[in-house]
């Protein structure tokens, strides 16, 4: 009796768990194109484009991806994952460093909209250390710099436009702020080392400004304030507010900061060029394989996270589904309406897209120029070779992640994005 039981509670078990997987893996039903509303041959120009830039050298490897109406429609792998030579899968796991941005924007939307602050408080009001902020005037050759103070505080919108002044030290297009950071010890963008984000973000506040907050935009560390603010915010460590509060209900389950062991092996590598042939990516001021080993302490806002075309799709779908997927209501309606809109004013007046509150935008006039996607169509990229777009009027999403460093000459990004737009044939 005790083994007829045990057979049919193992049975019942494997049912269980075979219905999880199966509804883990269909958030995003594959169909086929037609049915969704492309094209088949069209989307197989993409697999001509990949093979013709595997065979130029222009990445060693790539996924991509299209949904459209929720339906995947287009997902395939090419290419190495590493310099041995390893084949490339469609659920390897990808360094998506500032895709990792538009995931901090949201985690902030969901505290405010639950009345925890107002997007034009100052920071210094959570983090006093940015109380007094500074603009720089002089960077002297002994390494001291003179300033002027600001005419208004940072607020937290500021941060989420990257209009705060704040600069981002080993990737500043101003060199005086890398020289600034680096003697600060601000810790960019990645590390294996033992500090928080509440350690480096105290040293950064302590730091001049680019210009006055709200008077430009400077892309920044602006995001890993952010993480910080989260967590005082919450009350809990950033790795630990995305998962119960946007991965597990998005069911991102290949999606992190650090990777557990069981899942390391999916991570690919960062490769360059040297001597015409493809190598595994050196380490520099960070370690390329920060998320599988160091200390693992530091969550990045900024920059952080790897994860997998799937899993950012559906994080992009919830956006599509007005705040909704997988049952789950991440934000309100109105809430993704004006994350979406205009929050820089004329900044970037005549480029063809505003920024938002978590993505860039493409506008009427970058619309009408073509090869871009609808207006409303809202996108972002990563530090490693990774991009992505989503447009709500064509409920079309497309993701190509590549993991390239100084390399030169990649034509995937803007290719892939012509290809999916012009497949649409509905």
């Amino acid at each position: 009796m005790k083994k007829s039981f045990s057979l049919r509670w193992l049975c019942i078990c494997a049912i269980l768990v075979h219905v999880q997987f199966f509804a883990q893996e269909n958030l995003l039903p594959k169909v086929q194109p037609e049915a969704a509303g492309m094209s088949s041959s069209r989307l197989s120009y993409l697999d001509t484009m990949a093979l013709e830039a595997l065979a130029e050298k222009q990445v060693p490897g790539m996924v991509a991806l299209v949904a459209r109406n929720g339906k995947l429609v287009y997902h395939k792998a090419f290419g190495a994952a590493n310099a041995q030579g390893e084949a490339l899968d469609s659920n390897s796991i990808f360094r998506i460093a500032s895709q990792t941005k538009a995931i901090t924007s949201t985690a902030v939307m969901i505290l405010w909209e639950r009345g925890k602050f107002q997007l034009d408080d100052p920071i210094s009001k959570y983090i006093p250390e940015f109380k007094d902020a500074q603009v720089l005037d002089s960077l002297l050759p002994d390494g001291s710099y003179t300033t002027h103070p600001a005419v208004r505080p940072i607020t937290i919108r500021h941060l989420l436009t990257h209009t705060s002044g704040i600069g981002y030290g080993q990737i500043d297009g101003d060199p005086r702020f890398k020289k600034i950071y680096d003697a600060a010890g601000v810790t960019d963008l990645f590390t294996t080392e033992k500090i928080t984000i509440e350690e480096s973000v105290k040293k950064l506040a302590k730091l001049p400004l680019h210009h006055n907050p709200g008077d430009n935009f400077t892309y920044s560390e602006g995001l890993d304030v952010l993480g910080y603010f989260i967590e005082i915010i919450s009350g809990k460590p950033l790795d630990e507010f995305f998962r119960t509060e946007i991965f597990e209900p998005l069911a991102m389950h290949n999606t992190y900061f650090y990777l557990p062991k069981e899942k390391q092996d999916l991570l690919v590598a960062v490769q360059t060029k040297e001597d015409g042939r493809w190598i595994d990516f050196p380490t520099t001021f960070y370690d390329p394989d920060y998320p599988k080993k160091g200390k693992m302490t530091f969550f990045s806002g900024g920059a952080g996270l790897s994860s997998t075309p799937v899993d950012y799709a559906q994080f992009l779908q919830m956006y599509l589904n007005k705040g909704t997927f997988n049952g789950n209501r991440i934000l309100s309606r109105t809430t993704v309406d004006f994350i979406l809109s205009n929050q820089i004013g004329e900044i970037w007046k005549g480029n063809g897209s505003h920024h938002g509150l978590a993505f860039s935008v493409v506008d009427d006039l970058g619309a009408a120029k073509g090869g871009k996607g609808s207006a409303g169509t809202f996108e972002w990229g990563g530090y490693f070779n990774t991009q992505y777009f989503a447009d709500p009027e064509e409920q079309l999403i497309g993701i190509i992640m590549k993991q390239t460093q100084k390399v030169g000459g990649d034509e995937t990004g803007w290719k892939f994005r012509n290809i999916v737009l012009s497949a649409i044939a509905d």
